[in-house]
């Protein structure tokens, strides 16, 4: 009797240190695998995030530059109609416009610094006409002579002519931001250029309509 107490005993021993053994195993096992996904799940996705949120290519560069340059010129021909245009529909146009893309000229700036390419030199106040020709080769971009005879002309022939230019400047415009939306990258640039696409959109219409087209 006293050898199979032993032996019960024995065995107790044997299946409980086991046990635990399997409990140490398991805690072992669930501990490390929750940590390395807390790991992933903390890091990944964030690191992700980021990566995405600052994403860009080629084509979201060269819109930046552009469309800047491209404002630019469409700000300077708004400036004119102040003290030029005779109709008071055509001044406020033009406020408008300067008001729409003058903050989007420093919105691309600020995009372009941020990725370290550098902003067009604005060289319209200092050598004017020289940022036109420069820029010619963008959509609806008015060459130096355009300019020059637009800040010569007044009264109703200047409203005709700021007319029928902002309205192929425009076009240009809704072109370069159909080709960002075609390749671009980046994702507040999309949404710049879904914007001028439906804010210049609606103003050609209302500009062929004010100059009896439409």
């Amino acid at each position: 009797m006293a050898a199979h107490r032993r032996l019960i005993r024995r065995t107790a021993i044997a299946v409980t240190a086991g046990a635990a053994a399997l409990v140490l195993a398991a805690c072992s096992s669930d501990g490390g695998g929750h940590d390395m996904g807390s790991m992933n799940s903390d890091s990944s996705p964030s690191a992700t995030a980021s990566a995405k949120a600052g994403a860009h290519n080629d084509q979201d560069v060269s819109f930046a530059k552009e469309m800047i340059q491209h404002h630019r010129q469409a700000v300077s021909m708004a400036d004119l109609a102040a003290d030029r245009a005779s109709s008071q529909d055509v001044k406020d146009l033009a406020t408008k416009i300067k008001g729409a893309q003058d903050p989007e000229i420093k919105t691309m700036s600020g995009w372009l610094t941020s990725w370290g390419e550098e902003v067009p030199e604005d060289m319209s106040s200092s050598m004017p006409g020289m940022d036109h020709d420069m820029s010619s080769s963008m959509p609806g971009m008015m060459s130096s002579d355009d300019m020059d005879k637009l800040e010569k002309a007044s009264g109703t022939e200047f409203d005709k002519m700021f007319l029928e230019m902002m309205v192929e400047h425009h076009e240009g415009a809704v072109e370069m931001a159909k080709m960002q939306k075609a390749d671009g990258k980046y994702g507040p640039a999309t949404k710049l250029a879904d914007d001028v696409i439906t804010a210049q959109t609606a103003e050609i219409k209302e500009m062929n309509k004010m100059l009896g087209k439409s």
